[in-house]
Protein backbone atom coordinates (compact mmCIF):
# COMPACT_ATOMS: atom_id res chain seq x y z
CA UNK A 1 0.00 0.00 0.00
CA UNK A 2 2.95 2.68 0.80
CA UNK A 3 4.60 1.21 -2.51
CA UNK A 4 1.53 2.35 -4.35
CA UNK A 5 1.49 5.91 -2.91
CA UNK A 6 4.49 6.34 -4.27
CA UNK A 7 3.47 5.94 -7.69
CA UNK A 8 2.42 9.92 -8.22
CA UNK A 9 5.40 11.72 -7.33
CA UNK A 10 7.54 9.30 -9.41
CA UNK A 11 4.84 9.97 -11.85
CA UNK A 12 5.49 13.86 -11.81
CA UNK A 13 9.16 13.56 -11.41
CA UNK A 14 9.21 12.09 -14.54
CA UNK A 15 7.04 14.35 -16.60
CA UNK A 16 9.13 17.42 -14.90
CA UNK A 17 12.12 15.45 -16.86
CA UNK A 18 10.67 15.89 -19.94
CA UNK A 19 9.45 12.41 -20.27
CA UNK A 20 6.43 11.88 -22.23
CA UNK A 21 3.10 11.35 -20.61
CA UNK A 22 2.21 8.08 -22.44
CA UNK A 23 5.85 6.77 -21.21
CA UNK A 24 5.96 8.15 -17.88
CA UNK A 25 2.69 6.38 -17.10
CA UNK A 26 4.17 2.62 -18.59
CA UNK A 27 7.65 3.24 -16.82
CA UNK A 28 6.26 3.54 -13.33
CA UNK A 29 3.61 1.15 -14.14
CA UNK A 30 6.03 -1.13 -15.34
CA UNK A 31 8.43 -0.55 -12.32
CA UNK A 32 6.20 -0.53 -9.99
CA UNK A 33 4.56 -3.36 -11.18
CA UNK A 34 7.22 -5.85 -10.87
CA UNK A 35 8.15 -4.80 -7.46
CA UNK A 36 4.97 -5.46 -6.10
CA UNK A 37 3.78 -8.45 -8.24
CA UNK A 38 6.80 -9.92 -10.07
CA UNK A 39 6.31 -10.97 -13.47
CA UNK A 40 2.93 -11.80 -12.86
CA UNK A 41 2.75 -7.87 -14.12
CA UNK A 42 2.40 -9.05 -17.54
CA UNK A 43 -0.49 -10.40 -17.28
CA UNK A 44 -2.24 -7.21 -15.60
CA UNK A 45 -0.47 -5.55 -19.01
CA UNK A 46 -2.08 -7.69 -21.35
CA UNK A 47 -5.25 -7.61 -20.37
CA UNK A 48 -5.24 -3.76 -19.96
CA UNK A 49 -4.15 -3.88 -23.35
CA UNK A 50 -6.50 -6.13 -24.57
CA UNK A 51 -9.27 -4.12 -23.14
CA UNK A 52 -8.28 -1.25 -25.05
CA UNK A 53 -8.26 -3.13 -28.14
CA UNK A 54 -11.76 -4.25 -27.97
CA UNK A 55 -13.45 -1.75 -26.95
CA UNK A 56 -15.74 -0.32 -29.67
CA UNK A 57 -16.46 2.68 -27.34
CA UNK A 58 -12.95 3.87 -28.18
CA UNK A 59 -13.17 2.73 -31.73
CA UNK A 60 -15.50 5.97 -32.09
CA UNK A 61 -12.48 8.51 -31.13
CA UNK A 62 -10.41 8.17 -34.66
CA UNK A 63 -13.67 8.48 -36.88
CA UNK A 64 -14.92 11.31 -34.97
CA UNK A 65 -11.12 12.89 -35.19
CA UNK A 66 -11.61 11.79 -39.25
CA UNK A 67 -14.81 13.22 -39.91
CA UNK A 68 -13.36 16.56 -38.86
CA UNK A 69 -9.98 16.26 -39.97
CA UNK A 70 -11.86 16.20 -43.37
CA UNK A 71 -14.30 19.11 -42.61
CA UNK A 72 -10.78 21.45 -41.80
CA UNK A 73 -8.56 19.79 -44.77
CA UNK A 74 -11.31 20.24 -47.19
CA UNK A 75 -11.94 23.85 -46.44
CA UNK A 76 -15.63 23.47 -45.32
CA UNK A 77 -14.51 24.73 -42.16
CA UNK A 78 -12.97 28.04 -43.31
CA UNK A 79 -16.42 28.74 -45.24
CA UNK A 80 -18.62 28.43 -42.11
CA UNK A 81 -16.14 30.76 -40.68
CA UNK A 82 -16.75 33.30 -43.00
CA UNK A 83 -20.09 32.84 -43.34
CA UNK A 84 -21.01 33.52 -40.03
CA UNK A 85 -18.62 36.31 -39.51
CA UNK A 86 -20.78 38.29 -41.94
CA UNK A 87 -23.42 38.12 -39.77
CA UNK A 88 -21.80 38.49 -36.50
CA UNK A 89 -19.42 41.25 -37.66
CA UNK A 90 -21.15 44.03 -37.23
CA UNK A 91 -22.03 43.71 -33.11
CA UNK A 92 -19.41 44.78 -30.64
CA UNK A 93 -16.83 42.55 -30.57
CA UNK A 94 -18.35 41.07 -33.71
CA UNK A 95 -15.14 39.06 -34.92
CA UNK A 96 -14.42 37.65 -31.74
CA UNK A 97 -18.66 36.78 -31.38
CA UNK A 98 -18.18 34.54 -34.56
CA UNK A 99 -15.08 33.14 -33.92
CA UNK A 100 -17.07 31.81 -30.88
CA UNK A 101 -19.46 30.46 -32.42
CA UNK A 102 -17.43 28.62 -35.29
CA UNK A 103 -15.55 27.17 -32.30
CA UNK A 104 -18.54 25.63 -30.86
CA UNK A 105 -19.56 24.18 -34.76
CA UNK A 106 -16.23 22.68 -34.55
CA UNK A 107 -15.86 21.34 -31.55
CA UNK A 108 -19.03 19.62 -32.35
CA UNK A 109 -17.82 17.99 -35.64
CA UNK A 110 -14.08 17.49 -34.30
CA UNK A 111 -14.52 16.56 -30.35
CA UNK A 112 -10.58 17.59 -29.90
CA UNK A 113 -9.45 20.42 -28.05
CA UNK A 114 -6.13 21.39 -29.86
CA UNK A 115 -7.80 20.63 -33.15
CA UNK A 116 -10.48 23.18 -32.60
CA UNK A 117 -8.33 25.66 -31.49
CA UNK A 118 -5.96 25.48 -33.80
CA UNK A 119 -7.89 25.44 -36.47
CA UNK A 120 -10.03 28.18 -35.75
CA UNK A 121 -6.85 29.83 -34.60
CA UNK A 122 -5.45 30.18 -38.17
CA UNK A 123 -8.52 31.18 -39.34
CA UNK A 124 -9.48 34.17 -37.19
CA UNK A 125 -6.25 35.67 -35.56
CA UNK A 126 -5.07 37.06 -38.59
CA UNK A 127 -8.95 38.71 -39.64
CA UNK A 128 -9.23 40.05 -35.65
CA UNK A 129 -5.67 41.33 -36.26
CA UNK A 130 -6.06 43.38 -39.47
CA UNK A 131 -8.98 44.81 -37.90
CA UNK A 132 -6.86 46.12 -34.73
CA UNK A 133 -8.83 44.11 -32.31
CA UNK A 134 -6.64 44.29 -28.63
CA UNK A 135 -4.20 41.51 -28.74
CA UNK A 136 -5.75 40.23 -25.17
CA UNK A 137 -9.04 39.92 -26.26
CA UNK A 138 -7.96 37.81 -29.36
CA UNK A 139 -5.94 35.30 -27.35
CA UNK A 140 -8.57 35.08 -25.00
CA UNK A 141 -11.21 34.15 -27.34
CA UNK A 142 -9.06 31.94 -29.31
CA UNK A 143 -8.01 29.75 -26.48
CA UNK A 144 -11.18 29.56 -24.48
CA UNK A 145 -13.14 28.69 -27.55
CA UNK A 146 -10.65 26.18 -28.39
CA UNK A 147 -11.27 24.78 -24.89
CA UNK A 148 -15.03 24.13 -25.57
CA UNK A 149 -14.14 20.99 -27.61
CA UNK A 150 -13.98 19.55 -23.79
CA UNK A 151 -17.41 20.64 -22.96
CA UNK A 152 -19.31 20.71 -26.26
CA UNK A 153 -20.02 17.04 -27.56
CA UNK A 154 -19.13 14.84 -29.16
CA UNK A 155 -16.09 15.56 -27.39
CA UNK A 156 -13.21 12.67 -27.63
CA UNK A 157 -12.46 13.18 -23.87
CA UNK A 158 -16.09 12.30 -22.71
CA UNK A 159 -15.65 9.13 -25.25
CA UNK A 160 -12.70 7.87 -22.68
CA UNK A 161 -14.29 9.42 -19.85
CA UNK A 162 -17.68 7.57 -20.54
CA UNK A 163 -15.43 4.44 -20.57
CA UNK A 164 -13.55 4.98 -17.53
CA UNK A 165 -16.54 6.10 -15.31
CA UNK A 166 -18.48 3.06 -17.15
CA UNK A 167 -21.54 5.85 -17.69
CA UNK A 168 -23.62 6.19 -20.73
CA UNK A 169 -21.85 7.98 -23.57
CA UNK A 170 -25.16 9.64 -24.60
CA UNK A 171 -26.26 10.28 -20.87
CA UNK A 172 -22.98 12.15 -20.72
CA UNK A 173 -23.52 14.26 -24.22
CA UNK A 174 -27.08 15.27 -23.00
CA UNK A 175 -25.58 16.02 -19.13
CA UNK A 176 -22.42 18.11 -20.60
CA UNK A 177 -24.93 19.78 -23.64
CA UNK A 178 -26.38 22.51 -21.63
CA UNK A 179 -23.13 23.27 -19.49
CA UNK A 180 -21.31 24.04 -22.88
CA UNK A 181 -23.72 26.14 -24.53
CA UNK A 182 -23.96 28.43 -21.42
CA UNK A 183 -20.30 29.00 -21.17
CA UNK A 184 -20.29 29.81 -24.73
CA UNK A 185 -23.31 31.92 -24.25
CA UNK A 186 -21.06 33.57 -21.19
CA UNK A 187 -18.13 33.93 -23.53
CA UNK A 188 -20.34 35.95 -26.29
CA UNK A 189 -22.09 38.38 -23.51
CA UNK A 190 -18.26 39.03 -22.30
CA UNK A 191 -17.08 39.85 -25.73
CA UNK A 192 -20.14 42.19 -26.44
CA UNK A 193 -19.43 44.06 -22.90
CA UNK A 194 -15.83 44.30 -23.28
CA UNK A 195 -16.29 45.78 -26.94
CA UNK A 196 -19.09 47.65 -25.81
CA UNK A 197 -16.99 49.19 -22.69
CA UNK A 198 -13.65 49.30 -24.90
CA UNK A 199 -14.62 50.49 -28.43
CA UNK A 200 -11.15 50.72 -29.40
CA UNK A 201 -10.32 47.02 -27.90
CA UNK A 202 -12.55 45.99 -30.97
CA UNK A 203 -13.22 48.43 -33.60
CA UNK A 204 -16.65 48.46 -35.82
CA UNK A 205 -15.95 47.26 -39.85
CA UNK A 206 -14.87 49.48 -42.13
CA UNK A 207 -18.59 50.24 -44.67
CA UNK A 208 -19.65 46.76 -45.78
CA UNK A 209 -18.35 46.94 -49.69
CA UNK A 210 -20.31 43.79 -50.53
CA UNK A 211 -23.19 44.75 -53.06
CA UNK A 212 -24.81 40.91 -52.56
CA UNK A 213 -28.93 40.90 -51.63
CA UNK A 214 -29.94 39.84 -48.49
CA UNK A 215 -31.67 37.17 -50.01
CA UNK A 216 -28.64 36.15 -51.90
CA UNK A 217 -26.33 36.15 -48.66
CA UNK A 218 -29.29 34.01 -46.54
CA UNK A 219 -29.18 31.38 -48.95
CA UNK A 220 -25.61 31.20 -49.01
CA UNK A 221 -25.58 30.92 -45.79
CA UNK A 222 -28.20 28.19 -45.76
CA UNK A 223 -26.20 26.42 -48.52
CA UNK A 224 -23.02 26.50 -45.93
CA UNK A 225 -24.36 26.06 -42.46
CA UNK A 226 -27.35 23.57 -43.13
CA UNK A 227 -25.49 20.22 -44.47
CA UNK A 228 -22.30 20.68 -41.51
CA UNK A 229 -25.10 21.35 -38.67
CA UNK A 230 -27.40 18.63 -40.39
CA UNK A 231 -24.66 16.15 -40.29
CA UNK A 232 -23.91 17.23 -36.49
CA UNK A 233 -27.25 16.64 -35.48
CA UNK A 234 -27.62 13.63 -36.81
CA UNK A 235 -24.33 12.19 -35.02
CA UNK A 236 -24.85 13.73 -31.88
CA UNK A 237 -29.02 12.55 -32.11
CA UNK A 238 -28.45 9.09 -32.82
CA UNK A 239 -26.37 8.87 -29.84
CA UNK A 240 -28.19 10.58 -27.31
CA UNK A 241 -31.07 8.94 -27.94
CA UNK A 242 -29.58 5.48 -28.33
CA UNK A 243 -30.55 5.19 -31.90
CA UNK A 244 -27.31 4.23 -32.45
CA UNK A 245 -24.26 2.87 -30.94
CA UNK A 246 -21.32 5.45 -30.15
CA UNK A 247 -18.91 3.63 -33.22
CA UNK A 248 -22.37 3.56 -35.64
CA UNK A 249 -22.77 7.49 -34.86
CA UNK A 250 -19.22 8.17 -35.54
CA UNK A 251 -19.45 6.18 -38.71
CA UNK A 252 -21.95 8.22 -40.09
CA UNK A 253 -20.15 11.92 -39.23
CA UNK A 254 -16.83 9.84 -40.77
CA UNK A 255 -19.03 9.16 -43.81
CA UNK A 256 -20.91 12.19 -43.66
CA UNK A 257 -17.78 14.18 -43.89
CA UNK A 258 -16.33 12.89 -47.20
CA UNK A 259 -19.82 13.18 -48.78
CA UNK A 260 -20.37 16.49 -47.60
CA UNK A 261 -16.93 17.35 -49.18
CA UNK A 262 -18.11 15.87 -52.99
CA UNK A 263 -21.06 17.69 -52.64
CA UNK A 264 -19.09 21.03 -52.19
CA UNK A 265 -17.07 20.00 -54.76
CA UNK A 266 -13.87 20.06 -52.10
CA UNK A 267 -13.39 16.19 -52.64
CA UNK A 268 -9.19 15.57 -53.34
CA UNK A 269 -7.32 12.49 -52.28
CA UNK A 270 -4.70 14.65 -51.02
CA UNK A 271 -7.12 16.11 -48.43
CA UNK A 272 -8.33 12.33 -47.59
CA UNK A 273 -4.78 11.72 -47.44
CA UNK A 274 -4.00 14.70 -44.96
CA UNK A 275 -6.82 14.29 -43.24
CA UNK A 276 -6.37 10.46 -42.30
CA UNK A 277 -2.73 11.16 -41.25
CA UNK A 278 -3.85 13.70 -38.85
CA UNK A 279 -6.55 10.90 -37.55
CA UNK A 280 -3.90 8.08 -37.32
CA UNK A 281 -1.53 11.09 -35.38
CA UNK A 282 -4.07 11.97 -32.87
CA UNK A 283 -5.58 8.88 -32.23
CA UNK A 284 -2.04 7.15 -31.90
CA UNK A 285 -1.20 9.91 -29.41
CA UNK A 286 -4.63 9.38 -27.50
CA UNK A 287 -4.92 5.55 -27.07
CA UNK A 288 -1.08 5.39 -26.05
CA UNK A 289 -2.06 7.35 -23.03
CA UNK A 290 -5.09 5.50 -22.46
CA UNK A 291 -2.99 2.13 -22.46
CA UNK A 292 -0.65 4.02 -20.25
CA UNK A 293 -2.98 5.72 -17.62
CA UNK A 294 -4.94 1.70 -17.78
CA UNK A 295 -1.83 0.19 -17.16
CA UNK A 296 -0.81 2.70 -14.13
CA UNK A 297 -4.31 2.77 -12.56
CA UNK A 298 -4.37 -1.26 -12.39
CA UNK A 299 -1.13 -1.15 -10.82
CA UNK A 300 -2.22 1.00 -8.70
CA UNK A 301 -4.86 0.00 -7.60
CA UNK A 302 -4.06 -4.27 -6.91
CA UNK A 303 -1.22 -2.48 -5.10
CA UNK A 304 -3.74 -0.97 -2.64
CA UNK A 305 -3.69 2.55 -3.23
CA UNK A 306 -7.11 3.16 -4.11
CA UNK A 307 -8.20 1.70 -0.46
CA UNK A 308 -4.72 3.85 0.84
CA UNK A 309 -6.63 6.95 -0.52
CA UNK A 310 -9.80 6.23 0.66
CA UNK A 311 -8.55 5.43 4.12
CA UNK A 312 -6.88 8.89 4.11
CA UNK A 313 -9.66 10.74 2.60
CA UNK A 314 -11.63 9.18 5.97
CA UNK A 315 -9.10 9.74 8.38
CA UNK A 316 -9.66 13.70 7.14
CA UNK A 317 -12.68 13.73 7.56
CA UNK A 318 -13.49 16.44 5.30
CA UNK A 319 -16.80 15.47 5.11
CA UNK A 320 -18.75 14.80 1.57
CA UNK A 321 -18.76 18.09 -0.24
CA UNK A 322 -15.10 19.47 1.14
CA UNK A 323 -14.36 15.28 -0.35
CA UNK A 324 -15.87 16.41 -3.89
CA UNK A 325 -13.91 19.72 -3.45
CA UNK A 326 -10.55 18.27 -2.61
CA UNK A 327 -10.59 15.78 -5.71
CA UNK A 328 -11.33 19.10 -7.85
CA UNK A 329 -8.93 20.68 -6.69
CA UNK A 330 -6.29 18.41 -7.18
CA UNK A 331 -7.43 18.09 -10.67
CA UNK A 332 -7.37 21.18 -11.60
CA UNK A 333 -3.89 21.56 -9.99
CA UNK A 334 -2.59 18.35 -11.94
CA UNK A 335 -4.10 20.21 -14.81
CA UNK A 336 -0.78 21.95 -14.85
CA UNK A 337 1.48 20.04 -15.55
CA UNK A 338 -0.45 16.41 -17.15
CA UNK A 339 -2.70 16.22 -20.13
CA UNK A 340 -6.39 15.84 -20.10
CA UNK A 341 -6.23 12.80 -20.59
CA UNK A 342 -4.08 11.00 -18.53
CA UNK A 343 -5.91 13.02 -15.51
CA UNK A 344 -8.83 10.99 -16.11
CA UNK A 345 -7.14 8.17 -16.43
CA UNK A 346 -4.94 9.04 -13.12
CA UNK A 347 -7.98 10.23 -10.97
CA UNK A 348 -11.35 8.91 -12.38
CA UNK A 349 -10.78 5.44 -11.27
CA UNK A 350 -10.22 6.57 -7.94
CA UNK A 351 -12.76 9.55 -7.36
CA UNK A 352 -15.65 7.34 -8.89
CA UNK A 353 -16.18 4.97 -5.95
CA UNK A 354 -15.54 7.84 -3.40
CA UNK A 355 -17.98 10.26 -5.36
CA UNK A 356 -20.61 7.65 -5.70
CA UNK A 357 -20.04 6.37 -1.90
CA UNK A 358 -20.88 9.57 -0.72
CA UNK A 359 -24.00 9.65 -2.36
CA UNK A 360 -23.19 12.18 -4.92
CA UNK A 361 -24.60 11.98 -9.11
CA UNK A 362 -21.76 10.40 -11.17
CA UNK A 363 -23.25 12.04 -14.15
CA UNK A 364 -23.34 15.18 -12.54
CA UNK A 365 -19.74 14.66 -10.96
CA UNK A 366 -18.09 14.09 -14.32
CA UNK A 367 -19.32 17.36 -15.91
CA UNK A 368 -18.00 19.58 -13.13
CA UNK A 369 -14.73 17.01 -13.39
CA UNK A 370 -14.84 18.12 -16.71
CA UNK A 371 -15.61 21.94 -16.24
CA UNK A 372 -12.59 21.80 -14.40
CA UNK A 373 -10.20 20.43 -15.97
CA UNK A 374 -10.91 22.47 -19.13
CA UNK A 375 -10.48 25.71 -16.58
CA UNK A 376 -7.06 24.17 -15.93
CA UNK A 377 -6.42 24.45 -19.43
CA UNK A 378 -6.93 28.21 -19.64
CA UNK A 379 -4.81 28.83 -16.08
CA UNK A 380 -1.44 30.11 -16.08
CA UNK A 381 1.64 29.18 -16.31
CA UNK A 382 1.45 26.09 -17.33
CA UNK A 383 -1.53 26.49 -19.54
CA UNK A 384 -2.19 24.15 -22.22
CA UNK A 385 -4.25 26.08 -24.68
CA UNK A 386 -2.25 28.53 -24.51
CA UNK A 387 1.21 26.51 -25.97
CA UNK A 388 -1.58 25.58 -28.97
CA UNK A 389 -1.98 28.92 -29.78
CA UNK A 390 1.50 29.94 -28.86
CA UNK A 391 2.13 27.29 -31.78
CA UNK A 392 0.20 29.68 -34.40
CA UNK A 393 0.15 33.04 -32.68
CA UNK A 394 1.73 35.50 -34.73
CA UNK A 395 5.08 37.24 -33.17
CA UNK A 396 3.70 40.31 -32.30
CA UNK A 397 0.97 38.26 -29.83
CA UNK A 398 3.45 38.03 -26.56
CA UNK A 399 2.89 35.66 -23.94
CA UNK A 400 2.12 38.53 -21.71
CA UNK A 401 -1.07 39.21 -24.37
CA UNK A 402 -2.39 35.32 -23.87
CA UNK A 403 -1.74 35.17 -19.88
CA UNK A 404 -4.02 38.91 -19.99
CA UNK A 405 -6.54 38.00 -22.36
CA UNK A 406 -7.88 34.01 -20.61
CA UNK A 407 -8.02 35.56 -17.42
CA UNK A 408 -12.21 36.71 -17.69
CA UNK A 409 -12.81 33.29 -19.36
CA UNK A 410 -11.10 31.64 -16.51
CA UNK A 411 -13.53 33.81 -14.32
CA UNK A 412 -16.56 32.55 -16.24
CA UNK A 413 -15.50 29.13 -15.84
CA UNK A 414 -15.48 29.65 -12.35
CA UNK A 415 -19.32 31.28 -12.37
CA UNK A 416 -20.27 28.18 -14.34
CA UNK A 417 -18.50 25.70 -11.32
CA UNK A 418 -20.05 27.16 -8.99
CA UNK A 419 -24.13 27.21 -10.93
CA UNK A 420 -23.48 23.20 -11.62
CA UNK A 421 -22.52 22.83 -8.03
CA UNK A 422 -25.06 25.03 -6.40
CA UNK A 423 -28.32 23.68 -8.66
CA UNK A 424 -27.08 19.92 -9.79
CA UNK A 425 -30.24 19.98 -12.38
CA UNK A 426 -28.21 22.37 -14.62
CA UNK A 427 -26.51 18.92 -15.42
CA UNK A 428 -29.62 16.06 -14.84
CA UNK A 429 -32.29 17.57 -16.26
CA UNK A 430 -31.47 17.05 -19.85
CA UNK A 431 -30.69 13.58 -19.75
CA UNK A 432 -33.70 12.74 -17.35
CA UNK A 433 -35.95 14.98 -20.36
CA UNK A 434 -34.42 13.33 -23.19
CA UNK A 435 -33.75 9.75 -21.54
CA UNK A 436 -35.62 9.22 -18.53
CA UNK A 437 -32.73 8.68 -16.39
CA UNK A 438 -33.92 10.00 -12.69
Amino acid sequence: MDLALWMFPVLLGLIFIGVPVAFALMTVALVFGVAQFGEAVVVIFAHRVEEVGASHILAAVPLFIFMGAMLEKSGIAEGMFETIHHWTRRLPGGLAVGTIVICVLFAASSGVVGATETVVGLLATPVMLRAGYDKGLISGTICAGGSLGSIIPPSVLVVILATIADLGIGELFAAMLFPGLVLAGLYILYILGFAYLRPGAAPPPAPETDDLPFARHLWRTVVVLVPPLSLIAAVLGSIIFAIAVPTEAAAIGAIGGLVLTVLYRKFSWQAVREALLTTLSITAMVLTIVVGGLMFAGVFAGAGGLLAVQNMLADAALGPWGTVWLILIVTFVAGFVIDLISIMLILVPLAMPIVTGLGFDPVWFCIALLIMMQTSMLTPPMAGAIFYFRAIAPPEISLRDMYRGVVPFILLHFAVLAVIIAFPPVVLWLPSVLLGFD
